[in-house]
């Protein structure tokens, strides 16, 4: 732990930075997944999609700056590498073969709801450690990645 005169014990930080990293190790994946989408989506719903998946990536890029942000003000060392995210991510791999739109929407909507599964989870944990303030950013992430499911998932809907 670095020194900072944050008020929160450092047992409070402690745990709560676990939390953050861990859900910093996945919004790093889950930003490589978003442009792997945007890169490589196909199809005649390509320029909708093209540029829904990269305006998921500017989001989770925001989300990322955040978490890693939280965990230095907590008096912790954010390691947002890809190699750590690849090590802890929670979120599948993608799938490197996906060309077409509808595979790229069912793997990037897979993996933001996994996402947000986990973000909820941080949500009563951070709270429960005490530290509302990580409560809160973690509720603001929340609300932002619905919407992107939301968003990303309406492109299966109409065909079902």
């Amino acid at each position: 732990m670095n020194p900072t005169k944050n008020h929160l014990p450092e047992k409070t930080r402690v745990a709560v930075i676990e939390v953050l990293s861990a859900c910093l190790a996945d919004a790093v994946d889950l930003q490589t997944q978003s442009k792997q989408a945007h890169w490589n989506v196909k199809g005649p719903n390509f320029i909708a999609l093209h540029e829904l998946f990269d305006k998921v990536n500017e989001d989770v890029e925001d989300y990322v700056d955040l978490l890693a942000e939280r965990i230095v003000q907590l008096g912790g060392t954010a390691d947002g590498g890809v190699r750590t995210a690849a090590k802890r991510s929670r979120l599948a791999e993608y799938p490197g073969r996906a060309t077409i739109g509808r595979d790229h929407v069912e793997a990037l909507s897979s993996a933001l709801a996994l996402f947000a599964k986990s973000v909820r989870a941080a949500i009563d944990s951070s709270d429960s450690s005490g530290d509302k303030d990580t409560a809160d950013i973690f509720t603001e992430i929340s609300r932002g990645v619905d919407k992107w499911l939301w968003f990303v998932e309406a492109h299966l809907q109409g065909e079902r």
